[in-house]
């Protein structure tokens, strides 16, 4: 059995940033695992700019940002395999993986860091009446087939979602010389970024229209049209509000789910709300030992924000590794969310053990105009944000000092409330 002092379990983002940081920590006993045949995960595929403006001040495509990583783990000749999945993860951080070149392995780690990311949801989840036609795509795969395939999907299209990766291939396509009819997103507000919405629709004319879903697909060979209709607030069509459209592509852009069947088996406590792992300040599971970082934890809408959490999940491992006693979740302070937060990224923290500013990440539920974020240590507020705009599609962040926390020692909740910012 082969033996490292920490595992990460995916190769893409999120695993490159953890896997640096754990070595420049001290830690150089590494293996990365990654599934496909190379490294970068889903960066590979997205060659549009915008990547790396918080991380290297400039705008970079996908695969750019992602060499840069690569070319930073190889600098520092940390192991990798790619082509391995991971079939199993023991509490005892034992790894069980599969590879044509290795065949079956069974490895050994002190600790251990999932970096997964995340997948769509796909048609079956959505119950959308209809045969089942060629020209039904999810809008990651439609992506794949056009960057790195060099295929077409089709030359008329509707979207189902308002998703960033929906967006950008919405733009993507009509570059490629196909006609996107609408976009139909059943939220009242996007899921995707201002900027796309700006950028990818508005600037080539393509319409968003908001609370809508797609409630018939035609065709049984091929997709030939797709009917939408206004939904109430309960998400429910309204009758006589159905619109007809002539196409031979449906991409669903429906949403990310991070991708947890392996930190499930292991037994990792998971949140009902992200389905990704609750985790400490140190982005530690409820798995002592095993940490988790990027979309695997929560769906992010920037990947520089995914690099600066791997990083942070990767120091902490090795101070797992060199001895640090690293307490579970339910040994710290629990992040009381008010009304309107939907979570947040830690979900507790130990007060003893920020020495330095700790990054809280959260998402609201809804669009909400002229507020203010507060964050609260023993109901006395710490932090105060005003916030002219705030949407779901977006995350939001606090960051919480070590100069806080010794100021309100000794820290008994921590709170984080969405008020009206008035005049």
């Amino acid at each position: 059995m082969e033996q490292f002092d920490i595992i990460v379990i995916g190769g893409g983002p999120a695993g490159l940033a953890a896997a640096i940081a754990a070595y420049d920590a001290g830690v150089h006993s590494i293996l990365v695992l990654e599934r496909e045949d190379r490294l970068g995960g889903i960066l590979n595929q997205c060659i549009h700019n915008g990547f790396g403006l918080h991380t290297f001040g400039e705008e970079l495509t996908g695969p750019e940002y992602a060499q840069r990583y690569i070319d930073r783990l190889m600098e520092r000749n940390i192991a990798y395999r790619c082509g391995a999945a991971v079939l199993h993860i023991s509490p005892e951080k034992t790894v069980t993986a599969v590879s044509r070149a290795d065949g079956l392995m069974t490895l050994q780690a002190n600790a251990v860091i999932l970096a997964m990311g995340c997948r769509e949801r796909s048609r079956g989840a959505l119950n959308i009446p209809g045969y089942r036609p060629a020209g039904i795509y999810s809008a990651g795969t439609a992506q794949r087939l056009v960057n790195i395939n060099g295929l077409m999907p089709g030359k008329r299209v509707v979207i189902l979602g308002s998703g960033d990766i929906g967006l950008i291939m919405a733009r993507r396509l009509t570059l490629e010389g196909a006609k996107v009819e609408v976009v139909a997103e059943l939220m009242p507000y996007s899921g995707g970024l201002k900027r796309n919405i700006v950028q990818c629709l508005d600037d080539f004319g393509i319409p968003l229209k908001l609370s809508h879903t797609v409630v018939q697909i035609e065709g049984k060979e091929r997709v030939s049209g797709v009917v939408i209709a206004q939904v109430d607030t309960h998400g429910k069509p309204i009758a006589g509000t159905e619109e007809h459209y002539d196409c031979d592509t449906l991409l669903l852009s429906c949403g990310l789910i991070p991708e947890n069947e392996l930190s499930r088996a292991l037994g990792v406590t998971l949140s009902p709300v992200t389905n990704g792992p609750v985790v400490t300040e140190q982005l530690q599971t409820s798995v002592p030992g095993v940490f988790a970082a990027g979309n695997v934890l929560h769906v992010h809408d920037l990947v520089d924000f995914v690099s600066q959490e791997a990083a942070s999940a990767g120091r902490a491992a090795a101070a797992y590794v060199a001895g640090g006693c690293i307490k579970t979740p339910d040994a710290g302070v629990a992040i009381m969310l008010g009304s309107g937060v939907r979570y947040s990224v830690p979900a507790t923290v130990d007060p003893t053990r920020v020495t330095d500013n700790l990054t809280i990440r959260f998402r609201v539920g809804s669009v909400m105009k002229n507020r203010r974020v507060c964050l609260y240590l023993n109901d006395t507020p710490v932090l105060r944000r005003k916030r002219p705009v705030m949407a779901p599609g977006e995350m939001e962040q606090l960051v919480l000092t070590e100069a806080m926390l010794q100021e309100s020692a000794p820290v008994k909740t921590i709170r984080i409330e969405i008020e009206e910012a008035g005049a």
